[in-house]
């Protein structure tokens, strides 16, 4: 008869650490594991500049202290989610192999104890502290996330991380309505902006690992189409995403510095992605395939399209 890994542990056991032999401090740490902070740096980097634009200057520091830890609590409860659901893939990727529920820090239960408290937390604190238009989007982002994309999408479809990446869109749209308690056409410019950066920010990532996605049966799109069909792809995004950036400046009536710098760093991003496809049209692998290049550059375009979204209206 077959068992799975976790029944066939002694009991003594939870994940691959003894149930006693887990110290405090490393279990707080794996707590905190468990919201993938390093995401969600990228998710408040959308936020807080969008409130700048949302008060045309200075936005309330109190407003944005509340928003910042509610926004933490929110995409922190959908993370955590993730990994309770993805715990049993997590053991089959280098790249996720130390995950708390992996090696055992912190159990299924706990995960989803933690995971649900989160979330009913976070809404009420955009509920009661922020506005109910603001809680409202925080659970369809929790929500998106964990069913949407991790239990419908990920598994099913190289098209996963295109959809499910609407729930880190979400995050513009809760900076805005924090702010004017109403939705205007410039958020939705930004959404859109941040829809068409995910594909092409998260693509080179998949390329890099896709042997762990092979192992794990997650169906990305480098694993069941190549990495020339999805550089083309990464070319094809960025473009879009380049131009659906200039938007914003006759959407939200922006001044001149937000443009130039949209046009700028659209240009440097552009070159980098036709940079990736050219080596990979050449089918050059490994380390000179040079994906990770375009990785990180995404996030420096990210922040510094962001910052200029926040400066734009403080100086015109």
């Amino acid at each position: 008869m077959f068992v799975t890994a976790v029944e066939s542990r002694p009991a003594g056991l939870v994940g691959n650490a003894p149930a006693g032999a887990r110290p405090p401090m490393a279990r707080v740490l794996a707590f905190v594991a468990l919201t993938k902070p390093r995401i969600i740096e990228l998710l408040l980097i959308s936020t807080i500049p969008v409130m700048f634009l949302a008060a045309h200057g200075l936005p309330d520091l109190g407003l944005v202290l509340l928003v910042v830890f509610g926004g933490y609590l929110s995409a922190g409860s959908a993370n955590a989610f993730n990994m309770y659901i993805d715990r049993d893939i997590d053991r089959l990727m280098h790249r996720t192999e130390r995950r708390p529920l992996v090696t055992g820090m912190v159990s299924p239960r706990e995960s989803i104890v933690f995971a649900s408290a989160l979330g009913v937390i976070s809404t009420a604190w955009f509920w009661f502290l922020v506005n109910p238009l603001s809680a409202a989007l925080s659970v369809f982002a929790i929500f998106y996330y964990v069913v949407v994309y991790t239990m419908l999408l990920k598994r099913r479809t190289p098209q996963n991380i295109v959809w499910g990446g609407i729930a880190g869109c979400m995050q513009v749209l809760i900076g805005w309505t924090a702010v004017t308690n109403s939705l205007d056409w410039a958020p939705v410019v930004l959404f859109a902006v941040v829809f068409f950066w995910t594909p092409p920010h998260y693509w080179p990532l998949s390329m890099k690992f896709t042997d762990d996605y092979t192992n794990a049966g997650v169906p990305m799109l480098p694993v069941v189409a190549g990495n020339k069909v999805v550089a083309n792809q990464i070319v094809l995004y960025s473009w879009v995403m380049v131009g659906v950036s200039m938007l914003l400046w006759p959407a939200a009536d922006t001044g001149p510095l937000y443009p130039i710098a949209a046009a700028l760093l659209g240009a440097a991003w552009l070159w980098e992605a036709h940079g990736l496809q050219r080596r990979a049209k050449a089918e050059v692998t490994g380390a000179k395939l040079k994906e990770m290049r375009l990785f990180h550059w995404s996030i420096t375009y990210l922040t510094l399209l962001f910052v200029a979204v926040a400066v734009d209206p403080l100086l015109f």
